[in-house]
């Protein structure tokens, strides 16, 4: 099974993380993920047969709004957590609402999803995503550093995420075009929620705009937003360690 290159995104999540977060073993089946504990390196390994006792996040805009669901899934869960520690109990009044704020988003962005999804499918209700179970124990939630570096990268990568999923959505109905403009809005949030932490951590700096998270297009410059594929991005939320509920994506839209 061949390994995926690293990218800048998995890059960014090791060299910002190494101190403190745990990486998994994660396997890459097909073109999607399953939580394991590692894969041959043999190109000649039969793929696994899919497990049926493990949730697959489905075909078409079914998938990518599973997929979505489950990272708000668990920047919902990080954002609960950060308001139960030390940290932010005596941060100061301006940076406590920040982080309320944000864990209202992403509490509202989770259950729209859920919503959304259950609309989709009807009485199918095996099509949804289960609520995911999260293991955050290699997190100090006492540490303003690490709560907002971790917030960062994950701000970061839902915006990424958001762009490389949009084209992915079938817009051939108007539930398709439906699904196009409320991630279009969502994401505008997340970045919002990017800028604000990249803020908290640089004050009064150009850091809001990073380099970091800007590409070039056609020579113009850096002043656009990444777009990362959820293969990549899967494999990056599987290296944080953080999630424990295993998954696949064998059926996820690729770019």
């Amino acid at each position: 099974m061949k390994k995926m290159k690293s990218n800048n995104l998995q890059n960014s999540i090791r060299n910002d993380r190494r101190n403190f977060l745990k990486l998994s073993g994660a396997a890459i089946v097909g073109s999607g993920f399953l939580f394991m504990t590692g894969c041959s390196d043999d190109d000649d390994q039969p793929m696994p047969e899919p497990d049926p006792e493990v949730f697959d996040l489905g075909p078409g805009n079914l998938g990518i709004l599973n997929y979505a669901y489950a990272l708000e899934q668990l920047e919902a869960a990080f954002y609960e957590r950060v308001l139960d520690g030390s940290y932010w109990a005596g941060a100061p009044s301006s940076e406590k609402q920040i982080f309320e704020d944000l864990r209202n988003h992403e509490v509202i962005h989770r259950e729209f999803f859920k919503t959304a999804i259950t609309a989709a499918v009807g009485s199918d209700t095996s099509l949804v995503l289960p609520d995911l179970e999260f293991d955050f124990s290699t997190v100090d939630f006492g540490s303003r550093d690490n709560v907002l570096n971790i917030s960062q990268i994950l701000e970061d990568t839902g915006v990424s995420a958001y762009n490389g999923a949009g084209e992915l959505i079938d817009v051939s109905d108007s539930a398709g075009l439906t699904y196009l403009t409320l991630a279009g809005k969502i994401v505008s949030v997340e970045a919002r929620h990017a800028s604000a932490i990249r803020d908290l951590i640089s004050p009064g700096s150009t850091n809001f705009a990073s380099d970091m998270v800007l590409v070039d297009i056609g020579g113009s410059g850096l002043a656009y937003d990444k777009a990362t594929p959820p293969a990549d991005v899967l494999t990056a939320v599987v290296n944080t360690g953080f999630v424990v509920t295993p998954f696949t994506a064998n059926n996820l839209p690729n770019s």
